[in-house]
């Protein structure tokens, strides 16, 4: 399971004109803000819809404008974590989890969300609502709740810009942990060097809706003189985190 998009969008005076593919592995979307990777994100979803081109999850078509094919987002089997970590501020834990899915039997419905719970040690807050926990425990809960229904791909925009370094660095094996245990493709915007290097098993480098540079991170980010302008005076790199955390 991958994927493999042309997308072609414009806003105004911004043209957004990408092609790549993935397959199963985590596709870090590089690149300094406004250069149009939230922005492929959303077409991905469905929450935009491109002026042209064709997005395939593996071998479903999600859009394809010259076959006049547009499947809605909610149909798309996609988990979607947004950078402000949403979180339903009147539901618990557990519900937030549970909202995640929509059908089967009551009985499937609480075994898989007490199943979430457990993966990701979140049963200590459990009846507990969001404005009583954590920030890394709400990013946790948003992405138990994108994963519960086990999508054919898990999208995140930035989904750990607002956390300090220490949870950032534990967010980081958490993912590691998600690519293991549930073995789905995910596609991770980030304009930060450290996650894109430290996480990324390929890495699209984003330059003012084009793009610059297809590669792993150590093509991409070893010899700077490979990055564009706008991505130089980039700080050192580090050796991504080695242990699990749960922030």
């Amino acid at each position: 399971m991958g994927f493999s998009l042309y997308l072609k969008k414009r806003l105004g005076n911004f043209l957004l004109d990408v092609s790549w593919e993935m397959d199963n592995e985590l596709l870090v979307l590089f690149g300094p803000s406004g250069a149009g990777k939230s922005l492929t994100l959303q077409m991905i979803a469905g929450l935009i819809e491109p002026d042209e081109g064709f997005i395939y999850s593996g071998k479903r078509i999600l859009f394809d404008r010259a076959k006049s094919i547009h499947i809605p987002p909610q149909q798309r089997s996609l988990g979607y974590v947004f950078q402000d970590r949403v979180a339903f501020p009147h539901m618990t834990v557990r519900e937030n989890i549970a909202y995640g899915l929509r059908n089967g039997r009551k009985a499937d419905r609480e075994h898989k969300v007490n199943e979430m719970i457990n993966l990701f040690h979140l049963e200590m807050i459990a009846r507990k609502y969001p404005s009583e926990i954590s920030g890394g425990q709400k990013q946790r809960v948003t992405l138990a709740r994108a994963l519960i229904g086990r999508p054919d791909a898990l999208l995140l925009d930035e989904p750990f810009s607002a956390l300090d370094t220490v949870l950032r660095t534990g967010m980081r094996a958490l993912l590691r942990y998600i690519r293991q245990h549930f073995n789905t493709p995910i596609i991770l915007v980030t304009h930060d060097i450290q996650e894109a290097y430290s996480m990324a098993d390929k890495v699209v480098v984003y330059s003012s809706g084009r793009i610059s540079q297809i590669g792993t991170p150590s093509e991409i980010f070893q010899d700077s003189s490979n990055l564009d302008a706008d991505l130089h005076n980039l700080p050192p790199l580090t050796a991504p985190a080695p242990e699990l955390v749960f922030p």
